[in-house]
């Protein structure tokens, strides 16, 4: 399942709630794009409203593109000056799983959840991870949080901000340590 189905799954009320909320606050070095506010302000919240980032035609929980959002990206897009990049599947795959990576060893480096095993968990049995990749933090050690970690500061070069490095990921790397070493205490 991928980020704008967990959106029209959830309800893209809810998210926006949260961004009006925290408006005020965001940080200005944030990149924020608001193609999921122009959906909301339509009263296109996602499966609850049969429309979202898809539609979803009588009631199908199964979304199919929808031409006006389409657009709606398009305009966004054109207004933000943001010329688009090609990118492959293989490409987006290791650019959101380096994203999914990081962003756990910052809730692990935090304390907000206790061990990597509690987050493969979670991605695996509620957000449909591949099982037989073991989870984003199992998947990030079979292929090396060297490996890892230098992607992640390749993507930097594009948006420091978003892609700062992780401290925990940046101390296990230079302690030559693993996410698995963690599920130890």
């Amino acid at each position: 399942m991928g980020p704008y189905q967990v959106m029209d799954l959830a309800g893209g009320d809810i998210a926006w709630a949260t961004r009006k909320r925290r408006a005020k606050t965001r940080d200005s070095r944030s990149r924020y794009v608001e193609v999921a506010d122009r959906l909301c302000e339509r009263g296109w919240f996602g499966q609850k409203t049969g429309r979202g980032f898809y539609l979803y035609p009588e009631g199908a929980r199964t979304g199919v593109p929808d031409p006006e959002v389409e657009k709606i990206i398009e305009d966004e897009r054109r207004r933000a000056g943001v010329t688009p990049r090609a990118f492959t599947d293989d490409q987006i795959v290791l650019r959101y799983i380096a994203a999914m990576v990081n962003e756990a060893a910052n809730v692990l480096g935090e304390g907000i959840a206790l061990r990597p095993l509690d987050i493969d968990v979670t991605l695996l049995h509620g957000y449909g991870f591949p099982r037989y990749r073991g989870g984003p933090m199992r998947y990030a050690d079979d292929r090396g949080l060297h490996t890892m970690l230098n992607e992640i500061q390749t993507y930097a070069a594009e948006d420091s901000f978003f892609w700062a490095p992780s401290p925990l990921l940046i101390k296990l790397v230079e302690e030559n340590r693993d996410f698995e070493s963690l599920n130890k205490r």
